[in-house]
């Protein structure tokens, strides 16, 4: 694979957003990068995607953040805590764009997953920790109030005819995929608590943007990933009962393609305007 891929919908002036995979010699990575461009198709299918690997091509270029509107720090398979090149040169990077952001100019929104997630408030003074129980499928997390206001609650569509929307509909929780054995165990600075568990967060500077669990991630992505239960649960990929229920919590319908509508939908709004001073979260 190039250092570089680019995908782009049909829209001759599409939303321009650039995707670093942080994963280092994945066999997976290729089903990575599409199942982003399935989830961002489902969408806006007017976008366009550009890869980075920062994990797998050391030296290359990074994105251009003044050509692109946003920038996502996507998941990865190194544990963020380590001090690899590659790792700094994705610190580096970050810092970099935060920076420009501060000076005003006209630079890429960012938002970590997973990985960027965990990363990203490593760099703002947060702490990540093993978790005692890792996480996989599909689980259920509560809004903070900032966040029902971020997902525009109680004013979501349901997805499906059949489906009452969780986020909106009663409940103010939202479901995500979930693959991760560390967490954020204290918050960054600077940033406001979207999803409760330490799960999501948002800066004050409305310009950062990060979540724990994996909107790009739908039942077949995770799939892939299921026998990482016997790496992180010890458990027996041969135990039928077991895994059948692993793969049931993979299958649960979540609110993946929701969450990426929320932050397309803060792309666009003002840049600059923060959560307390203004925006329309």
């Amino acid at each position: 694979m190039s250092p570089t891929a680019t995908s782009t919908m049909t829209s001759p002036h599409p939303l321009k957003i650039a995707i670093l995979l942080n994963s280092y010699r994945s066999p997976f990575i290729t089903e990575i990068r599409d199942s982003y461009i399935r989830s961002l198709a489902a969408v806006a299918p007017d976008c366009s995607l550009t890869f980075f690997f920062p994990a797998d091509k050391p030296g290359h270029l990074f994105p251009d953040p003044s050509a692109f509107d946003l920038i996502v720090i996507g998941g990865g398979n190194a544990d963020p805590r380590k001090r690899h090149a590659w790792i700094l040169a994705v610190h580096t990077f970050i810092l970099e764009v935060v920076a420009h952001q501060q000076q005003g100019l006209a630079v890429a929104k960012l938002c970590g997953i997973c990985w960027g997630h965990q990363t990203i408030s490593m760099l703002f003074g947060g702490e990540v920790g093993d978790m005692e129980v890792p996480e996989l499928g599909v689980t259920e997390s509560k809004l903070t109030p900032l966040g029902q206001r971020f997902f525009h609650y109680p004013h979501r569509t349901p997805q499906h005819p059949h489906h009452q929307a969780r986020v909106g509909h009663g409940t103010g929780t939202i479901r995500l995929q979930q693959h991760h054995r560390r967490e954020v165990r204290t918050p960054p600075k600077g940033f406001h608590e979207l999803i409760a568990g330490r799960q999501a967060f948002l800066s004050h500077s409305n310009a950062i943007l990060t979540f724990q669990g994996h909107p790009e991630k739908d039942e077949r992505t995770a799939k892939l990933r299921v026998r990482d239960a016997a790496r992180w649960h010890g458990m027996d990929v041969g135990d039928a009962i077991a895994m059948g229920e692993l793969v049931r919590r993979m299958e649960v319908e979540h609110d993946g393609l929701e969450v990426w509508r929320g932050i397309l939908r803060w792309v666009k709004e003002g840049m600059g305007a923060g959560a307390e001073g203004g925006g329309r979260l």
